[in-house]
């Protein structure tokens, strides 16, 4: 088949409801509503002549045909916007898709200089799109390594082939309770028996456990994938759980939340800018690494 514009719109749109996960979660990411998603999916199946996904009661699956569509589909997007891309830079033009991965809740802490990183690329071109993805801190390095999105900013431990890692700063994060909890202003001398029963929140940063190494008990009934999943449980008062000091300031300014023991129990995060090393002669990916690192300089 000949692609034309049409098709490009309708694969992109195929590659959110993939990366979301389904029809109904890929809403809010495409701004359209489920109905006329689905009607999109159903014009690129036509177009294609093909079965890409089973969806319904049992959930969303992609087909086989489904999987090789969207790995392809990836390789055409980027191409057409690497392509887009080396056109400009040949006018001595910025121009191309801005694609950010990032961790959510950082946009709360001072230090983070992209909202500063996107002005100053705005005012270089007029022909940028921006394209922010808030995702879990192990997607985010998978979106770097896979082309969906230019740079990363998240966390890693362990470090994968094919992507570079520029140390912006490192979030601290504290152990929290919130009101109504039996460890909240409880006695100095109660905290360390309140501890073994406290029920700790499991969360997407497990992997730094061994990091914590703070002998708390994790067979608990709560786990949360999103810095503010593990707040709305922290509030509830049932549970004590980990978040950034900077995202938590709010609910401890309110008197809503208190940190337990915190010389004690807390650990750092180093957060990563993260970019591929296949980008590295990119004049868009380049552009905008360079912008966040000095950006990154001015808030810290």
């Amino acid at each position: 088949m000949r692609v034309h514009d049409v098709d490009l719109r309708l694969l992109r749109i195929f590659v959110a409801i993939v990366e979301c996960g389904g029809l109904s979660a890929a809403e809010s990411r495409l701004n359209i509503g489920r109905s006329t998603i689905s009607a999109h999916l159903s014009d690129l199946e036509v177009r294609l002549d093909v079965k890409l996904c089973k969806r319904g009661r049992s959930g969303f699956e992609l087909t086989e045909t489904g999987r090789v569509t969207y790995q392809a589909s990836l390789e055409l997007l980027q191409q057409c916007d690497a392509f887009a891309t080396t056109v400009a830079s040949a006018k001595s033009e910025l121009s191309g898709r801005v694609t950010i991965a990032i961790i959510d809740t950082i946009v709360n802490d001072p230090r983070c200089g992209v909202a500063r990183a996107i002005s100053a690329l705005k005012a270089k071109g007029n022909n940028l799109q921006f394209d922010i993805n808030v995702c879990e801190a192990r997607e985010v390095e998978t979106a770097v390594a896979n082309g969906r999105s230019l740079v990363g900013l998240g966390v890693s431990r362990h470090q994968l082939r094919g992507l570079d890692y520029f140390p912006l700063h490192n979030e601290t994060n504290f152990l929290y309770c919130g009101q109504g909890h039996p460890l909240f202003d409880c006695k100095p001398a109660q905290v360390a028996k309140l501890l073994e029963k406290a029920e700790v929140i499991t969360s997407n940063y497990m992997r730094d456990k061994e990091v914590r190494n703070d002998g708390l008990n994790y067979q608990n009934s709560a786990m949360a994938y999103h810095d503010e999943g593990i707040a709305h449980l922290i509030l509830s008062g049932e549970f004590i759980g980990y978040l950034p000091e900077h995202y938590a300031s709010y609910w401890v300014d309110k008197g809503m939340f208190q940190s337990i023991l915190p010389d004690k129990y807390s650990y750092q995060i180093p957060v990563m800018l993260i970019s591929s090393k296949n980008n590295a002669v990119s004049p868009l990916a380049n552009a905008i690494i360079e912008e966040i690192k000095r950006c990154h300089s001015l808030c810290v």
